[in-house]
Parts: C-alpha cells; sequence; structure tokens
C-alpha cells in the first residue's frame, strides 16, 4: 500500500510514522528529511536546492516532486510508502497524482489524525529540551524529576523558540489554510481514512492498524 499520513503540526505524526514503518515495513518519506538529504549532496537537485535555499526562496513542487519520485522509483520501493509532510496543499497532491499516473502506481489510502487545536497547543507548548542530548519531556504529559531540570544530568531544559503558544497557533492557521483543503481531495477520491488522534500513542496506534487492515 502507498500511503499519506496527514494531520496538524503536533498531532502525533511522527510517532505514528514510526509505528507503521515498523509493523508493516512501508518506507516512510519525509519531505523535510530527504530536502535535507539533497540540500547537503552534491547532486543535480541538491546544489538547485541550494541555490535556492541560501537565496531564500521557496522550493517549487517540481524539485520536491522530482526528488519523491526519485526516492520511490531509483530505490526499488517494494513494500509500498508512506510520505509524511507531503502534499500541503491541494496542488501538490495532483501532481503527485500525476507523476503516480505515469508509473502506474497511485495512493491506496490517506490516514488523517483529528486533533483539536487546544490539544496541539497544549502538546507542543509543553514540550521542554536537553539540548546537549536531545532528551525531551513535557510538563504535563512527562514531566522531569525535577521541574525544569533534566533527570539525568541536573541541566537545565529549554523550550524551542517556535514552541510558544502564538507561534503554534499561526502555524495551525496556516495549516487550516493550506492543508485542510486536501480532506474534501482525497474525500472525493474515496481513500481518506480519519482517524481519532486523542489517547496514547498505542490506542491511537490501535485505530490505525483496524484502518489498515480492513
Amino acid at each position: 500500500m502507498n500511503i499519506i499520513l496527514l494531520g496538524p503540526p503536533g498531532s502525533g505524526k511522527g510517532t505514528q510514522a514510526k509505528n507503521i514503518t515498523s509493523e508493516y515495513g512501508y518506507v516512510q518519506l519525509s519531505t523535510g528529511d530527504m530536502l535535507r538529504k539533497e540540500y547537503c549532496s552534491d547532486s543535480k537537485i541538491g546544489l538547485e536546492l541550494k541555490a535556492l535555499m541560501d537565496g531564500g526562496n521557496l522550493v517549487s513542487d517540481e524539485i520536491v516532486i522530482g526528488i519523491v519520485e526519485e526516492r520511490i522509483f531509483q530505490n526499488g520501493i517494494t513494500t509500498g510508502f508512506m510520505l509524511d509532510g507531503f502534499p500541503r496543499n491541494k496542488a501538490q497532491a495532483k501532481k503527485l497524482d500525476a507523476m503516480l499516473a505515469g508509473k502506474n502506481e497511485h495512493i491506496n489510502m490517506v490516514i488523517r489524525l483529528l486533533v483539536d487545536d487546544e490539544v496541539v497547543v497544549r502538546r507542543i507548548a509543553g514540550r521542554r529540551f536537553h539540548l546537549k542530548s536531545g532528551r525531551s519531556y513535557h510538563v504535563e504529559f512527562n514531566p522531569p524529576e525535577i521541574s525544569g531540570k533534566d533527570d539525568l544530568t541536573g541541566d537545565y531544559l529549554v523550550q524551542r523558540a517556535d514552541d510558544n503558544e502564538e507561534v503554534v497557533q499561526s502555524r495551525l492557521d496556516i495549516y487550516r489554510e493550506q492543508t485542510e483543503p486536501l480532506v474534501k481531495y482525497y474525500e472525493e477520491k474515496n481513500v481518506l481514512v480519519s482517524i481519532d488522534g486523542i489517547g496514547t500513542p498505542d490506542e491511537i496506534f490501535a485505530r490505525i492498524k483496524t484502518a489498515l487492515e480492513q
């Protein structure tokens, strides 16, 4: 199966993507990771990408589609793939469909994680990190033993600059404007499955498994 994982920032896509790839063997294609890898390479796309990003320009849909196509078809993926972070809008979705159709492939299922904005803000704004190790905590869901300090070193924890409520709400507004139209697009193709994204990671994954195995 070829899958798209859809949901706002803080909806738990990263956690569930790992669960899905571990359980079913699908190849996870995170466009953010792929762009970073290409940026650091000397490939033709990488050099073009570097010129764009260093110049402060947005990466075109064509470049992203090209990277996705290369990753899917030049590496002989046979187990199916899961796109995480792409497409972000209807125009990208249409270009993705056209690219896949040219290879006799298509998207089998779009898994949409449903999470209220209030929950997303709580999840992201409560995150705290130990910079040296990358260990993460949450003031509400996974607090350190001593408030504000790393359990192992006692170092102070930090909140990322873009994890404050105002920035998170702005990111959600952008998501609603640009990405929510994909819901109708994939509903009309009868491939959209909405999953309740509230609960423990295991509870949410159980719902995803039910959808995948129906």
